[in-house]
């Protein structure tokens, strides 16, 4: 049985990665069946270049309203049946935030989670975009259907997925932490760790400062969860460590179903 490769990135600005040639590399050498993109920073009209037609994707975009920010890219070689943006919320519509697919098999729901900003100024506000997608993946769940959901999280889950853990450091705070330990405990499954429980220094998002990328004191804040059905479906997890073009990297799943 072939299995579905489902990728996710924040590419922090698709226009800058795809003059750089990274996406156009990466998109050649992992060759996705769907990948969904965050900080997109870009509304399709901006973007002329799309190697992905040429992959045999589709795109689905979905902009924030201010430029140069945020955004979420949903490419499929197979179409999904039905697309739904956003949670019901206008203040996260607003920035581009989530892209919901259904593939008939299963649900996907690729999301760019807000950072906290500095001095935890959008701590509020992100905490309720936690509240507000874990209650729409439980409506999902609700109605009998299979999840996948991925994206930048912006929050490491356990001390094993930071280089240096520090509890008053935004993406490690506690709250932040208990949210992703309720959502595990309502039946969503940390692919990589399922797979990996144990690897150290598996990091998806390195700061620029001090060559933090090449010395790898980084952050695992891009996660691909499944609900707990399709588990035994998951063939493989990954991190894709050495691929260029953002402050962060890939992350996906081979899926046979």
């Amino acid at each position: 049985m072939a299995a579905l490769r489902i990728c996710s990135w924040n590419v922090n600005g698709l226009r800058a990665t795809l003059r750089a040639g990274a996406f156009q590399a990466w998109l050649a050498e992992s060759a996705p069946d769907v990948a969904g993109l965050q900080e997109v920073k870009a509304r399709p009209e901006q973007v002329a270049e799309r190697p992905w037609l040429e992959a045999g994707h589709e795109a689905v975009w979905h902009a924030g309203e201010e430029a140069g920010y945020s955004g979420a890219l949903l490419l499929s070689k197979r179409a999904p049946a039905t697309v739904r943006f956003g949670l019901d919320r206008p203040e996260y519509a607003r920035e581009g935030r989530v892209i919901e697919a259904d593939y008939g098999d299963f649900t996907l729901l690729a999301s760019y989670f807000p950072n906290a900003g500095r001095k935890l100024q959008r701590l509020e506000f992100k905490l309720g975009y936690y509240e507000a997608f874990l209650a729409r993946i439980l409506a999902l769940r609700a109605e009998g259907r299979p999840v996948v959901f991925m994206g930048d999280l912006n929050v490491a889950h356990r001390a094993i997925d930071v280089a240096r853990p520090n509890e008053k450091e935004t993406g490690f705070l506690p709250v932040e932490r208990e949210w992703l330990d309720r959502v595990v405990a309502s039946g969503f499954v940390d692919t990589f760790r399922a797979l990996h429980p144990d690897e150290e220094g598996a990091y998806s998002y390195w700061d620029a400062w001090r060559r933090r990328r090449e010395r790898n004191v980084g952050w695992r804040i891009d996660y691909v969860f499944v609900s707990e059905d399709l588990l035994p479906a998951v063939r493989s997890a990954f991190i894709e460590r050495e691929v260029p073009g953002s402050d962060h990297c890939p992350v996906g799943i081979e899926l046979a179903l």
